[in-house]
């Protein structure tokens, strides 16, 4: 048996350190590559939660307020109905007492009951002008 005393030579050369592990500068642009898109995801998330609950409120305050102004309109139209009404009746009054007026002797109870009703209905109108002032 011989020994040689010359080094024997490999074909495969031994990997070097650096092509075993990815290198530090590699795995730090990865990780703040990763942490770059998670921040934009989260950020983007975000708006678009936003912007949903944006568009539903919107939308419920559009529901409300059609709500509103259907009510509004229908109370206006009932309180207008009334004054007119209410008017109507003045006007009545205003011919009785007129014509109680003429035809009444000195001192009638007549009369006294027309003023009084004509006050009444006075102050009703006056209630519902008032109502109605609200209501605008």
């Amino acid at each position: 048996m011989s020994y040689s005393t010359e080094p024997m030579t490999t074909s495969e050369p031994l990997p070097s350190r650096r092509t075993r592990r990815p290198s530090v500068k590699t795995v730090l642009l990865i990780w703040i590559l990763l942490i770059g898109a998670g921040v934009t995801a989260a950020y983007m998330y975000s708006n678009h939660l936003k912007q949903s609950m944006l568009d539903q409120l919107d939308a419920r305050i559009q529901a409300q307020t059609k709500i509103m102004k259907a009510d509004y309109t229908t109370q206006l139209t009932a309180l207008s109905e009334q004054v007119e009404q209410l008017n109507s009746k003045v006007e009545t009054f205003n011919e009785l007492l007129t014509f109680t007026k003429d035809n009444a002797s000195d001192k009638t109870d007549n009369s006294n009951k027309l003023y009084s009703q004509l006050s009444e209905v006075k102050n009703q109108l006056a209630k519902l002008q008032k109502q109605m002032e609200l209501l605008k």
